[in-house]
């Protein structure tokens, strides 16, 4: 398993699946299942029981996790899908655009 270029907080834009071309922010990335979970994107209902928490119980809406390999970064410049790449500067290790060549 390689390392994984989606950090929560990044934008990204889903290119595969039910959800294709949905863009949202990453809230939750989980590096050992490769799953993320994004804002807005494959949201599912659950069924719930009424508790301490939830005293009124009933049908709520939460986002699944989504495969990390259906994900791709959007270009800060373009607002495009990007890849990853990363490179030295100032003997720091960042991550760029490809597209652009923009710092992330």
């Amino acid at each position: 398993m390689g390392k994984l270029k989606i950090k929560s907080g990044d934008t990204v834009v889903v290119t595969a699946g039910d959800h294709k071309g949905s863009e949202g922010k990453v809230l939750r990335v989980d590096a050992e299942k490769n799953k993320a979970i994004v804002e807005g994107v494959n949201t599912v209902k659950k069924h719930e029981k009424p508790s301490a928490a939830n005293p009124q119980g009933g049908i709520t809406e939460k986002e699944a996790p989504i495969h990390v390999s259906n994900l791709s970064l959007v270009d800060p410049k373009s607002g495009d899908a990007t890849r990853v790449g990363y490179r030295m500067e100032d003997g720091k290790k960042v991550r760029f655009a490809k597209k652009s060549n923009q710092v992330l």
